[in-house]
């Protein structure tokens, strides 16, 4: 079975479209189908977003939808792709979304971390520590596993409660009392031990939580 990806140009004012071709290789033990092989090609070959993918049998199977394992992979990297596939109709043209209608999506089912160095551990448990500051470091509202960093890693389910948004040279006095620095002016030199490249200018997040009990 081959399987063709086609996906717009790295030159788009030449309105070209390129062509990848994968094979699967039959073999009892398993391997990829060709059509994650095509978008390997085609990755490989600079493609970022393909817009149309095909697979088609030998022996005049014609056509040939792709299976559970190529959908999902589909639905997780290219969201945006249109298939072809076989009806009783003849062949028709699906986006992913239509042949996999609730997909399994991994990141939503991942409970997100907030990392924190060891040192913090016994002031997060005694409640003393309920608030830290991130500097590109994505978190939302929500459940989240608090994650201490030793050679004995200690995990502690919690919930973040609240996250805002800030200039870092905006911050207050009481926010940043609240956070274990005696000032406002504190802020920025204690937290280049963690963000090396931080600026007064940059916004960073001020996330507060708490522990599960």
């Amino acid at each position: 079975m081959s399987v063709r990806a086609i996906c717009p140009t790295m030159r788009p004012a030449e309105r070209w479209k390129c062509v990848h071709v994968g094979l699967n290789l039959y073999h009892f033990t398993g391997g990829p189908c060709a059509e994650l092989v095509a978008l390997a090609v085609a990755r490989a070959a600079g493609a970022r977003a393909p817009r149309l993918i095909v697979a088609v049998g030998d022996a005049g199977r014609g056509v040939l939808g792709p299976c559970g394992r190529d959908r999902q992979v589909l639905a997780d990297y290219y969201p945006g792709i249109h298939v072809i596939v076989p009806t009783d109709e003849g062949t028709r043209i699906e986006p992913t979304a239509a042949l996999l209608p609730q997909p399994f999506q991994w990141e939503n089912q991942q409970v997100q971390r907030l990392r924190f160095r060891a040192t913090h551990l016994p002031a997060v448990r005694d409640g003393s520590k309920r608030v830290t500051m991130r500097f590109k470091d994505p978190v939302q509202v929500g459940p989240a596993l608090l994650v201490f960093q030793s050679d004995d890693e200690v995990c502690l389910p919690g919930r973040i409660t609240s996250t805002v948004a800030k200039r870092l040279d905006s911050i207050t006095d009481d926010e940043a009392r609240e956070d274990g620095f005696t000032s406002a002016a504190d802020i920025l030199p204690g937290l280049r031990d963690y963000y090396p490249d931080l600026q007064a200018g940059d916004e960073i997040v001020i996330v507060r939580f708490d522990l599960d009990e």
